[in-house]
C-alpha cells in the first residue's frame, strides 16, 4: 500500500495556525498595565485603553460587574475581557470596557470622561489593591489641584 504524503503547504499552514493561536493566548493571558506620569495604559491582547489621570471622575471597588451584553471579547475560566454594553444603557449605546483577570475577586470600577466606565483587576489581589490606591491618589491630586 502506498502512503500519500501531505503537501508541504498544508503542513506550513498548520504550523502557522498553531503559532497564531498560541500568540493570541499569550497576548490575552493577563492585563499589561503601564503606569505613566500622566496616564495609565492598559493592554490585553487586541484591547487597549489609555486613560489620563485628569480625566478620572471616580475610582471605586465593586464585588461584581453588572449584567452586560458582550459586543466583542471573551470569557474563559476566571477571565472576562472585551467591550460590553450595559442592559440599562442599550439606547445610548455606551460601551463599557472590561479587563478582568480574576472574576471572583473585587474589581476596580473607573469612570472617566464623565460617563465612560471600565472594570479592571489583575490576578493578584494585592496588586489590584496597590493599583486602586495609586489611581485613587492620582484622582485626589487632580481634584485638589482643580
Amino acid at each position: 500500500m502506498a502512503v500519500k504524503k501531505r503537501h508541504w503547504f498544508w503542513n506550513l499552514l498548520l504550523v502557522i495556525t498553531v503559532i497564531v493561536c498560541l500568540s493570541a493566548l499569550v497576548m490575552h493571558y493577563k492585563n499589561w498595565i503601564k503606569l505613566k506620569p500622566k496616564s495609565i495604559q492598559i493592554i490585553s491582547g487586541f484591547y487597549h485603553v489609555d486613560i489620563q489621570y485628569e480625566a478620572l471622575d471616580s475610582v471605586v471597588f465593586v464585588e461584581r460587574i453588572p449584567p452586560m451584553e458582550r459586543l466583542n471579547g471573551f470569557s474563559a475560566l476566571e477571565k472576562e475581557k472585551g467591550i460590553f454594553r450595559e442592559f440599562k444603557d442599550s439606547l445610548t449605546d455606551k460601551k463599557v470596557r472590561v479587563f478582568v483577570d480574576n472574576i471572583s475577586q473585587q474589581k476596580i470600577k473607573l469612570v472617566y470622561q464623565d460617563s465612560v466606565k471600565l472594570y479592571l483587576n489583575v490576578k493578584d489581589s494585592v496588586k489590584t489593591i496597590d493599583l486602586f490606591n495609586h489611581l485613587e491618589e492620582k484622582r485626589a491630586l487632580n481634584v485638589a489641584s482643580n
